[in-house]
Parts: C-alpha cells; structure tokens; sequence
C-alpha cells in the first residue's frame, strides 16, 4: 500500500480508537439510569445515540465494507425500550469500533476507489468517503454525548 494510503488508514484508525477512549471517560461516571436519561424532552439519551452509532457503523462499515452481514433497524436504535446496562451498551460500542478498525486495515489501495452504495449513502460514491463520513458522523453525536453528560453531572 502507497503511503498516503497507508497514512489515511492509520490516522483514521487513530482517530476511531480515540473517539471510543474519549465516549468511554464520558460515560464513566454515570450511571446505568443515568445514560438512558433525557435531559431534553426533545432530545436523545446517551444510550440511544450509542445504539445509533453502534447500527451506523456497524452498517455502513462493518456490512457493507466489511461483509459482516450485520442488519440494521434503525428505528429502534432511538426507541429501544429495553435500557440496556452501560457496561453491555459500551461492549457493543467497541465491538463496532473493532470491526471498523480492522477493516480499515484490510483496505488495499484500490480498495479505497472502489464504488460504495449503501441505503442511506448512496451518494458516497468511493469506500473512503464512507469511511469518512462515519469518522464525522461519530464526531457529531460524541459531541451531543459531551453536553448530554456534562448536563446529568450538572443535575446531580
């Protein structure tokens, strides 16, 4: 692999490694009822905008680069009513962010031109705008999770 490919690979397997860190420190100090909690009437819980995460990158990275063969619903990624504990919420987290991480480090060169299409992205185009859509997907909603948990400290 040439080195800007190489590079591209790496930085953003750094950057998906930190993002899951940095959502775990987050969640650190809350609570199981805590992270299902909807400071917002208007708004996600914590848990919710995991499970929907854990559905996109599972999705778009890890079934349709990596043949995973994980279905998606995405509906219930924001209205699953089971309130799962946070130890069983982060394990699925990081199971999605290893599949993603070792598919980033499968890509040849061409696999990074090669066409992506999926439901929900079909203007993609190539795998590598779809890698990196899903890197500012997650920076998006690990920002939402930051306030929502300064917020619940703020509460107690």
């Amino acid at each position: 692999m040439n080195t800007v490919c190489s590079a591209i690979a790496r930085d953003l397997v750094r950057y998906y490694q930190e993002a899951r860190q940095k959502i775990h420190g987050l969640l650190e100090p809350l609570s199981d009822e805590q992270i299902w909690a909807r400071p917002y009437p208007y708004g996600n819980s914590i848990g919710n905008l995991l499970l929907h995460l854990i559905g996109n990158l599972s999705y778009y990275i890890g079934a349709e680069i990596g043949g995973t063969g994980y279905v998606r619903n995405r509906p219930l990624e924001f209205n699953d009513p089971a309130r799962y504990p946070k130890l069983l919420v982060l394990q699925s987290f990081d199971a999605a962010i290893a599949v993603v991480v070792a598919t980033l480090q499968q890509q040849t060169e061409a696999d990074w031109g090669s066409a992506y299409t999926a439901k929900g992205m079909e203007d993609a185009g190539d795998r590598f705008t779809a890698f990196l859509r899903c890197a500012g997907h997650l920076h998006h909603h690990t920002g939402q999770i930051m306030y929502l948990s300064k917020q619940l400290a703020i509460g107690n």
